[in-house]
């Protein structure tokens, strides 16, 4: 592999991982779609997405797909319902060698597959990695110590991409259970969504443990009805990235359900949160796989106006009485 690495999506996301992989003594091609936004920070070395961030020299912005032609290792940092379109946009330009690497969290609405699949089927032939797990895009930009979860069906190419991302501040595992790592990442989100409603509505530390406690649930069993080892779900990019997200505003989705449960929610606000375009699919899923999903359902019909915050409590706390059961 040679040492430049090129990232597809400059947002906030993409960014930090432009910075990682420079970090990692790469040389690096950030594409994004301003080509205002890539001159200003060739010019300036900042961005406009972390603000706070100074990006060095061997991080080359620009906004033409053709540059990233000679990459042997791509990171998509695009969200999950444009993981399929960009794929296709990037599929005369990448060559049949590269390693993609999805770093979105959801599923996709209109099929119901992991963002990996659904490039996968866009760019048949190229192999393809995820990469999630617990860390927010100012953190990782800042330098501040994080480990994600890097996964892909060969073991050894898993390995060669977390060599490829580490550094003294950013901790690569390897991981053979893509769809694990990806369905954590993606349940997770819709679980923040609940959180924030929780401590939006003031229902108190309790009921915070509880719906983080009983939603893990739900989403070990519905990543299980997908494929997913359980014990991934224990891992960085399941019970870690839960724990984080549900539990700091600097999470989209969380702050999206605080701002439903006061009442507040700014209009198009969850267009940012990545679960908001997941609970659909998910509680769809879980209905065909027969798994039951109480509060992720709850999620779903808030979020679709059929049910209000206060019903949707007195629902989950009317549910029949039963033996815990972690599975």
């Amino acid at each position: 592999m040679t040492d430049t690495i090129g990232v597809y999506g400059a947002g906030a996301w993409g960014s930090a991982l432009a910075l990682t992989a420079a970090r990692a003594g790469a040389e690096v091609i950030l594409c994004g779609r301003n080509a205002g936004d890539a001159t200003r920070l060739n010019a300036t070395r900042r961005s406009q997405h972390l603000p706070d961030a100074v990006f060095p020299a061997t991080v080359m912005a620009c906004a033409d797909p053709a540059l990233l032609a000679a990459v042997d290792l791509l990171l998509l940092a695009v969200p999950a319902q444009a993981c399929r379109s960009a794929a296709t946009a990037l599929s005369g330009i990448l060559g049949s060698e590269v390693v993609i690497v999805s770093c979105a969290k959801g599923i996709e609405q209109a099929t119901g597959m992991r963002p990996s699949m659904a490039i996968a089927a866009a760019l048949p032939g190229r192999k393809v990695a995820v990469l999630s797990g617990p860390g927010f895009a100012d953190d990782v930009a800042r330098g501040l110590p994080t480990a994600v979860t890097i996964a892909a069906g060969d073991a050894a190419l898993a390995d060669v991409i977390a060599r490829r991302l580490a550094g003294p501040a950013f901790r690569p595992y390897a991981a053979t259970d893509v769809a694990g790592v990806e369905l954590g990442g993606a349940l997770k989100n819709v679980l923040a969504i609940a959180a924030g409603i929780v401590a939006g509505r003031g229902l108190g530390a309790s009921a915070q443990a509880a719906v983080i406690t009983r939603g893990f649930v739900e989403m070990r069993r519905l990543a299980a009805a997908f494929g997913a080892e359980a014990e991934t779900l224990m891992g960085l990019s399941g019970f870690g990235d839960l724990m984080l997200t549900c539990s700091s505003v600097q999470s989209r989705n969380y702050s999206f359900g605080l701002g439903i449960g006061r009442g507040d929610q700014p209009a198009g606000f969850g267009k940012l949160a990545e679960g908001a375009a997941t609970v659909g699919i998910a509680v769809q899923k879980a209905a065909e796989f027969s798994v039951d999903v109480p509060i992720m359902l709850a999620v779903a019909e808030v979020l679709a106006g059929h049910l209000s915050v206060d019903d949707a409590v007195d629902r989950l706390m009317a549910r029949p009485l039963k033996r815990e059961n972690v599975i």
